[in-house]
C-alpha cells in the first residue's frame, strides 16, 4: 500500500541505526532464513547506499568501481527498541527491485527506486525486518517491448523497461556507480490518538496581490477544532466530507516571493492548530508564474510576479554519487554557492534522481527556481505497459505532494532528450512523442500544481527539438560543437536548459589534495574528463580549442614545455567563454530569456563539467559565472563598423544611482579616450549606449577600421556608486584579442581586517589580466579577474572550514601576464 502520513499527530522513529548488509550470489537466498551464517556482515547505515557501506568498510573504491547490480544486497535489523503493538512502516526510496520481509514473511515487493511505501504492521517485540535488494543485472537482460530507437549514451538499454536513476549508466559521463540499497529513509511511524493524513496545501497569489492559502486533511477525530494559522490570520477549517477538512485563509497585501535576483524570497510559516495545540506544518511563499510563448508561439520566457526574468544557473547532478545523500547538510553547500554565484535556477535533469524536501526547501529559503525534469531521459518508453504506467502515477504524485507549498519550483518537465534522441536518429515527428510526457505526467501536474508550467521535453518548441532559434534548447554551439563565440548570437537561443559543456579545470589545492598526477597524460587524469560515448574527441579537446582560439597558444606545446601555464590558461579560458557568452544573451535586444550551464557540480574531483568541484570548492570558472550572473551588470558587445556598445542592466527592485565609466588604454596603461554617463536606473531595467556617445566623438573602439595602427589593447568599462564611490560591475574588451593584452603589471596588496574579517585591497600600474588570489586557509570572493589600473579593487577572504578566521592571511597573488608571484 502506497499513502501519506502526515506527521501531525504521529510518532515518527528513524530507523538509522543497527543495520548490517550482507551480498549474496543472484537468488541463492529466497528469504533471509536463508543467509548462511558464515555470510560476511558489514555495517550499513539507513539512509545509505550498498555502495556507501562498502566504502565505509573498506570495500569500495569508488575510483574504480565494481559493478553493483551482480549480486543480490541484504539489510538486515532487529528492532529491539520498538515496542509491541500496531504500526506502519514507511520506506521512502528502495534501489531497485527489493523485497521486504519482517520475521522472514514478505510484507512488500517495490521494482522502482522512486517510490514511497507505507505498510502497516503489528509488532510483537524484537522483530527482524530484512530488506533484500534483488541483482538488477538479470533484470535488465531481460527482452522487453520493441524500441523504435536506442540511445547511445545509456547502458544497457533494459533500463527503459525498470523505474531506476541513470546516475552510473552513462559511460563517459560519470563514474559507474549503481544505486543501490534504501537511499532514502526507513520510519516506523505510530498514529496518536488525533492524528492527520493527506495534508494537501496550495498557495496562491491572486490578482489584487492578496496570498491565499488552502489547506485540506484526513483525521480520525469526530468533530475536532481544527484551525489554520499563518501569519497574524488564523482560519477555522470547515468539514467537507467523512473526516475531511478544509479551510482558505488570505493575507492582504503578501509579501512575495523572488527569485534572490529580483528581490527577496519571502516564506511564510503555517501551523495547524488540533484542539488548542499548535503543530507547525510547514512554510511557504506567495508568487505568479506564466510562460511568455511570444507573439508567434517560438519563445519562451518565465515571468515571476509578471516580471520577465532571465534565468541563470546550472544543472545538479548529485551531493555524492556513492551515497545518494538527502539531508539539508549535503545540499546546502552546493546550493548556497550556487546563489552566491548569482544563480536563480537549478535544473534537476531526467537523467538523475528526485532530490527529498530538504532540497526544495532550501531553494525556498534561498531564492532558487527548480526546473525539475521528471525521471525519464533518451529511451523510447513503452507506450502500453500497465506496470510502468501504474509507476509514472506513483512517482509524480508521490513527488508533487512532497514539494507542495514549494515557491521555489517553477517549470516541471517531462523528461530529458527523448524527442531530440529521436530526431537525431532521422526518425519523423509523429515517433517522438508518446503518452508519459504528452498525457499522464501532464494530466497529475495540472491537478496537483496547476500554478507551475509544464514542459513535455527538454529540448522542445523548434523545427528540431533541439533548434536553439524556438522553444528550449540544449545549447552545445559555444561548447562541444566547437562553434566561434560569435554563434552565441548567431543562434537566436531562446532558452537554454542546458548549455557551455567544458571540462572546467579545478583550483590547484583540490589537484594537489586529490588528484595528483601529471595532467592529461596521466589515464587517471583522463578517466576524470567527461566525453560522449562512441565520440572520437573528449570535452577537454573542446577546452583546448578555445584556449587555442582565445589565446593563440598550442595546447598541446605548452602542455610539453610548460604545464603550470597550460593549467592556468586551462582554468580561466572557459571562464571567458562563459562570460561572453552571456554577455551577449543579457545584452539588450538578445532573444535569449535564460540559460543553465551543464554541470554545477563534480562527481569526482578532476576535470570534470562541474563549476564546483567535488569536493565543494568553486573552479575558476565559477567566479567567472558571479561576475556574469550579476543582478547590477555592464557588458560590452563588438558591433564591428558600429563600435562598441555598452549595456548596462539593474535587475533589483531598487531604483540606482551609478556612475559608467569607459577608458581605452594603451600597453594597458595609458589613457588614450575615456569617457562616462551619470545614471538614474529605474527598477528591473536596461539601457545601451554606443562608445562613441560616451566619448562625445568618433573613435575606432573595435578596430574596426583599422586605419594605422591600433591605439589600445583594451577596453575597461565600470559602474560605480556615485562620486568616485566602489565599482559594483566591470566588463572588458580585448579589440586585438587577450593574447595582445597580456602585460607585466606590478601587482600592489594591503591586507585589511574590516568587521571581523579579513580582506584583500589589490591594486596594479598597469591591466593585468587573470589575477589569481591564493590564500593558505581562505578562499577570496572573487579570483581570477581582470584588474584595470587607477583603482584598489577589495577581496573578501572567507576562512575555509577548519581554519582560524583569527589568524592573519599569507599567500600568493599572480597574473596571467606576470613573469612573477607576489607575496603577502
Amino acid at each position: 500500500m502506497r499513502g501519506r502520513l502526515a506527521s501531525v499527530g504521529a510518532e515518527e522513529t528513524l530507523l538509522a541505526e543497527g543495520w548490517n548488509l550482507v551480498l549474496t550470489e543472484p537468488g541463492a537466498c529466497a528469504t533471509p532464513h536463508d543467509i548462511p551464517l558464515s555470510a560476511q556482515f558489514i555495517a550499513a547505515e539507513v539512509p545509505g547506499t550498498v555502495a556507501g557501506a562498502l566504502e565505509k568498510a573498506g570495500h569500495f573504491d569508488r575510483e574504480n568501481p565494481e559493478p553493483l547490480d551482480t549480486r543480490d544486497a541484504w539489510y538486515l535489523c532487529r528492532l529491539f527498541d520498538a515496542q509491541p503493538g500496531d504500526a506502519i512502516l514507511r520506506f521512502e526510496g528502495l534501489a531497485t527491485l527489493c523485497h521486504v520481509f519482517l520475521n522472514g514473511q514478505e510484507i512488500l515487493s517495490s521494482e522502482s527506486m522512486f517510490t514511497m511505501y507505507e505498510i502497516p504492521v503489528t509488532l510483537s517485540g524484537g522483530d527482524e525486518l530484512a530488506l533484500c535488494f534483488r541483482a538488477l543485472a538479470p533484470r535488465l537482460a531481460e527482452p522487453g517491448p520493441r524500441a523504435r530507437w536506442r540511445p547511445q549514451m545509456i547502458t544497457p538499454q533494459g533500463l527503459k523497461n525498470v523505474r531506476t536513476s541513470l546516475l552510473g549508466r552513462m559511460p563517459g559521463w560519470c563514474p559507474e556507480i549503481h544505486a543501490v540499497g534504501p537511499w532514502r529513509p526507513i520510519t516506523l511511524v505510530r498514529r496518536d490518538v488525533v492524528s492527520i493524513d493527506n495534508v494537501s496545501v496550495r498557495a496562491v497569489l491572486e490578482a489584487d496581490g492578496t496570498g491565499r492559502l488552502s489547506v485540506s486533511l484526513h483525521t480520525n477525530v469526530d468533530n475536532p477544532d481544527l484551525v489554520l494559522g499563518c501569519g497574524d490570520i488564523q482560519q477555522a477549517f470547515e468539514k467537507v466530507g467523512e473526516n475531511h477538512y478544509s479551510a482558505i485563509l488570505r493575507l492582504k497585501d503578501v509579501d512575495l516571493w523572488w527569485p534572490h535576483t529580483h528581490g527577496a524570497p519571502h516564506l511564510y510559516d503555517f501551523s495547524i492548530v488540533v484542539d488548542g495545540v499548535e503543530h507547525h506544518a510547514g512554510r511557504t511563499g506567495f508568487r505568479r508564474i506564466d510562460v511568455d510563448r511570444g507573439a508567434h508561439g517560438d519563445d519562451f520566457a518565465l515571468l515571476i510576479n509578471g516580471e520577465r526574468v532571465f534565468c541563470r544557473g546550472a544543472v545538479w547532478t548529485t551531493a555524492d554519487i556513492v551515497r545518494l545523500p538527502g539531508g539539508k547538510a549535503d545540499y546546502e553547500p552546493f546550493l548556497r554557492l550556487a546563489a552566491q554565484a548569482g544563480m536563480n535556477m537549478i535544473r534537476i535533469g531526467g537523467t538523475m534522481a528526485y532530490e527529498t524536501p530538504d532540497f526544495f526547501q532550501l531553494c525556498d529559503e534561498l531564492g532558487l527556481l527548480v526546473w525539475q525534469d521528471f525521471m525519464f531521459a533518451n529511451f523510447d518508453y513503452p507506450k502500453n505497459d500497465k506496470a510502468l504506467t501504474a509507476h509514472v502515477h506513483a512517482e509524480v504524485e508521490e513527488f508533487l505532494h512532497a514539494v507542495q507549498g514549494c515557491p521555489s519550483l517553477a517549470v516541471l518537465c517531462g523528461g530529458s532528450e527523448i524527442y531530440q534522441q529521436a530526431a537525431m536518429l532521422g526518425l519523423p515527428r509523429e515517433y517522438w512523442a508518446g503518452p508519459i510526457t504528452e498525457e499522464i505526467i501532464p494530466a497529475i501536474a495540472g491537478r496537483m500544481r496547476p500554478d507551475i508550467p509544464y514542459v513535455a521535453n527538454s529540448p522542445s518548441g523548434g523545427a528540431m527539438p533541439f533548434s536553439p532559434n524556438a522553444g528550449i534548447t540544449h545549447y552545445y554551439g559555444v561548447g562541444a560543437y566547437m562553434r566561434p563565440l560569435d554563434d552565441a548570437r548567431r543562434a537566436n537561443v531562446r532558452f537554454a536548459a542546458e548549455s557551455l559543456a567544458f571540462a572546467h579545470v579545478p583550483q590547484q589545492r583540490t589537484l594537489q589534495r586529490h588528484l595528483d598526477v601529471p595532467p592529461v597524460h596521466s589515464p587517471l587524469w583522463k578517466s576524470r574528463v567527461p566525453r560522449d560515448r562512441g565520440a572520437s574527441w573528449d570535452f577537454e579537446d573542446v577546452r583546448d580549442f578555445y584556449l587555442a582560439e582565445l589565446y593563440r597558444e598550442d595546447p598541446a606545446r605548452l602542455r610539453r614545455e610548460d604545464r603550470e601555464r597550460y593549467l592556468d590558461l586551462s582554468r580561466v579560458v572557459t571562464g571567458e567563454v562563459a562570460e561572453a557568452s552571456f554577455a551577449e544573451w543579457r545584452r539588450n535586444g538578445s532573444t535569449c530569456n535564460g540559460a543553465l550551464v551543464w554541470t554545477l557540480q563534480d562527481l569526482m574531483p578532476g576535470a570534470g563539467w562541474g563549476v564546483i568541484d567535488s569536493t565543494g570548492e568553486p573552479k575558476p570558472v565559477w567566479y567567472a559565472l558571479r561576475r556574469a550572473f550579476r543582478p547590477v551588470q555592464v557588458v560590452v558587445t563588438d558591433e564591428g563598423t558600429s563600435g562598441l556598445d555598452i549595456h548596462v542592466l539593474n535587475e533589483t527592485e531598487h531604483a540606482l544611482q551609478l556612475d559608467l565609466e569607459l577608458v581605452c588604454l594603451r600597453h594597458g596603461k595609458q589613457h588614450v579616450v575615456s569617457g562616462g554617463r551619470i545614471l538614474a536606473l529605474a527598477p528591473r531595467s536596461r539601457e545601451a549606449f554606443a562608445a562613441t556617445d560616451l566619448f562625445g566623438a568618433f573613435f575606432d573602439t573595435t578596430y574596426a577600421f583599422r586605419f594605422g595602427p591600433p591605439s589600445h589593447d583594451v577596453t575597461v568599462a565600470r559602474l560605480r556608486l556615485p562620486n568616485g564611490g566602489p565599482v559594483v560591475a566591470d566588463a572588458f574588451h580585448f579589440p586585438l584579442g587577450r593574447s595582445k593584452a597580456f602585460h607585466d603589471a606590478e601587482i600592489q596588496v594591503s591586507v585589511t581586517r574590516q568587521d571581523d574579517a579579513w580582506g584583500l585591497d589589490i591594486s596594479a600600474d598597469r591591466f593585468a589580466q587573470s589575477v589569481h588570489v591564493n590564500v593558505d586557509g581562505y578562499r577570496p570572493d572573487d579570483d581570477w579577474f581582470h584588474l584595470a589600473p587607477g583603482t584598489a579593487k577589495r577581496v573578501r577572504l572567507l576562512p575555509l572550514s577548519g581554519s582560524a578566521n583569527g589568524d592573519a592571511p599569507s599567500g600568493a597573488i599572480t597574473s596571467l601576464g606576470g613573469s612573477r608571484a607576489l607575496s603577502f
